[in-house]
């Protein structure tokens, strides 16, 4: 199915979406600090409603198919990155880094979410639009991804080092204290890195993985390479502002990864029906189409994307309260004990004469 919608809505949107993130972009580096819950809530308030509301103008200017098809993109891609989001407080806390200067952490990793997926949604249209029978790779792609997030070990998910960070360790002079949001220090003078470019390094490698896995399921909703896109810009906006917002209370949500396990084996099997729809392998059926083979409607899919979630996030609200815990205990978790052992850490740091300023907050220890 075609793209309804004019050239001019999609230039427009490009455009809008590019100055959406960049006042938040500048915001971030202009004035660093830890935004408050009720500043959390109202930022992912207004990216959730800018959400609806593009989906709105989708059905108003397009038509209804594709405004559904946004909507089940981006709440799928949502859901994917609430996953990304949980790697993202690990690698924070196994970092330590200072909770003054995560939001710029954090907005790096989202652009860096942003290029990798990017690069790959131009790679899985070209492969679409080349290969119809792509979409059997991709629907076992994911029915294995699916079985994985359910049914693997994500204990040691973000808190052990790659192959890759493992190199950089080794390679590269890094000091061991943060100075603010710099790369680059000098150390009894010597020019090192920060801490910072080890803690870039495995948000990237994250992105990357979590970009293979989102791509192929989004593409298993819509093939329009602007829903796509958008749909992931959305899902990435915000995520900034969840984290502080839920902070702890993710590793709290137990049965999430069930949640995201089951969508993602959904999108497979419609993948794989949809792969037989196009069929063209001279090996199954004589290379014609299998007509018998199910086709699952968009507002059947979003149905199913949002029941899952929504099961999902009440079982493990649930089961939180049985465990005696309450929502705000698990969101602040053991940030102000930590952040209490931090200053008692860095305290003696603070008189050696080539470290930063005693009241840079951002001169912890990142081992500690």
């Amino acid at each position: 199915m075609e793209l309804a919608l004019p050239l001019w809505f999609e230039v427009g949107s490009f455009v809008v979406l590019l100055l959406v993130l960049a006042f938040d972009l500048l915001i971030v580096f202009k004035r660093p600090h830890i935004p408050s819950p009720k500043e959390s809530a109202l930022w992912v308030s207004f990216y959730i409603a800018l959400a609806l509301i593009f989906a709105l103008l989708m059905l108003v200017i397009g038509d209804a198919e594709h405004a559904g098809q946004f909507l089940a993109g981006w709440l799928t891609e949502y859901s994917l990155s609430i996953d990304n989001l949980f790697v993202f407080v690990i690698i924070m806390s196994r970092f330590a880094v200072p909770r003054k200067y995560q939001q710029e952490v954090l907005m790096v990793g989202i652009i860096l979410a942003l290029i990798f997926r990017g690069v790959f949604i131009l790679l899985g249209a070209s492969l679409i639009a080349s290969f119809s029978w792509i979409f059997y790779l991709f629907g076992a792609f994911l029915l294995w991804t699916a079985f994985n997030q359910a049914f693997g070990d994500h204990d040691d998910e973000g808190a052990k080092d790659s192959r890759l960070i493992r190199f950089a360790r080794k390679r590269l002079k890094v000091s061991d204290q943060y100075e603010g949001n710099k790369l680059r220090t000098t150390v009894n003078g010597r020019r090192m890195f920060t801490p910072l470019i080890i803690v870039f390094l495995a948000l990237g490698t994250t992105d990357l993985l979590f970009a293979l896995d989102s791509i192929p399921a989004i593409f298993g909703i819509t093939q329009s390479p602007f829903i796509v896109f958008t749909a992931n810009v959305f899902a990435l906006m915000g995520l900034r502002q969840l984290y502080f917002l839920l902070g702890h209370l993710l590793e709290k949500l137990v049965y999430l990864k069930y949640g995201i396990a089951f969508i993602l084996a959904f999108i497979g099997v419609k993948l794989v029906f949809h792969a037989m729809h196009e069929n063209e392998l001279p090996f199954i059926n004589g290379g014609e189409h299998i007509e018998w083979a199910p086709d699952i409607s968009t507002w059947t899919s979003l149905a199913v994307i949002v029941g899952a979630m929504v099961v999902a996030t009440v079982a493990s609200l649930v089961k939180l309260r049985i465990s005696g815990s309450t929502v705000g205990d698990a969101i602040h978790g053991d940030d102000e004990a930590a952040e209490d052992d931090t200053t008692i850490e860095a305290a003696p740091a603070q008189s050696t004469p080539d470290t930063t300023a005693p009241s840079d907050p951002g001169t912890e220890d990142p081992r500690t």
